[in-house]
């Protein structure tokens, strides 16, 4: 398969997609990626140094198509590794226009990325939501459908009035200046409460926010990545973000 060639006047596009322990989830996942053939898609894969070998799988994928790696020396969560990878992509000569967080264990569908980014064209951010009419959850107990519910309704009552009704999604679409504005920002979160987090500092922002519906699946290969203290963070930091203003 050829990655797709550049065409000037579409916009350039990034794609990260942190990996911990991917190694069988990431060829079919890039594979999904690149069989879009969106122009001017550039793939980064932010890994934390995966004891399966992941970031050496990252690099041997990266031989074959428009693929950047950043190797991470250790596992600090969800937030660090992005707040890395958004500052070195802000930070080249020529920044992308828009930038998409992804999940890279399959559990976002690829397939989606040309809507979202379509979407985006006329708006700041978007967000694939589970939680608005035609979205969906695939292959959950209904003990973690029952967690993911309650925290963003939690969430959503204490942020107040943000109107978005999946706040702790995972698959985003930035407008690059969307995206320069929320970076810029202080956001500490290091569990998934960054995704709350960001969402919360680009509404204060005044900036446009559009949720799209998609349906999320679990994993197909390795381990869910879910842990209690990642629900008990996102409680107490959800209230610190409200108190901060």
């Amino acid at each position: 398969m050829q990655p797709p060639r550049e065409k000037a006047g579409d916009p350039s596009v990034a794609l990260v997609a942190l990996t911990y322990n991917e190694r069988e989830n990431l060829p079919e996942f890039v594979k999904r990626i690149f069989v879009l053939r969106v122009p001017n898609l550039t793939l980064y894969i932010v890994d934390d140094n995966s004891p399966d070998g992941t970031g050496h799988v990252a690099d041997e994928l990266a031989m074959h198509f428009p693929i950047e790696v950043i190797h991470r020396p250790q596992k600090e969560g969800v937030g660090p590794a992005y707040r890395d990878a958004f500052h070195r992509i802000l930070s080249l000569a020529s920044p992308p226009d828009f930038i998409f967080e992804i999940d890279a264990d399959l559990s976002h569908n690829p397939a989606d990325i040309p809507r979202m980014l379509e979407t985006c064209k006329n708006v700041d951010i978007v967000i694939g939501s589970r939680y608005i009419p035609d979205g969906g959850i695939r292959n959950w107990s209904r003990l973690r459908r029952t967690i993911s519910r309650f925290g963003n309704m939690y969430a959503g009552f204490v942020l107040h009035p943000v109107d978005v009704r999946d706040l702790t999604s995972g698959f985003k679409c930035y407008r690059k200046d969307a995206l320069s504005i929320v970076a810029k920002r202080a956001t500490s979160s290091i569990g998934y409460n960054f995704q709350i987090e960001t969402v919360y500092t680009a509404f204060r922002a005044g900036l446009r926010i559009r949720e799209i519906p998609i349906i999320f699946s679990e994993r197909r290969a390795g381990v869910s990545k879910f842990k209690w203290r990642i629900i008990v963070e996102s409680f107490w930091r959800v209230l610190l973000l409200r108190l901060r203003g």
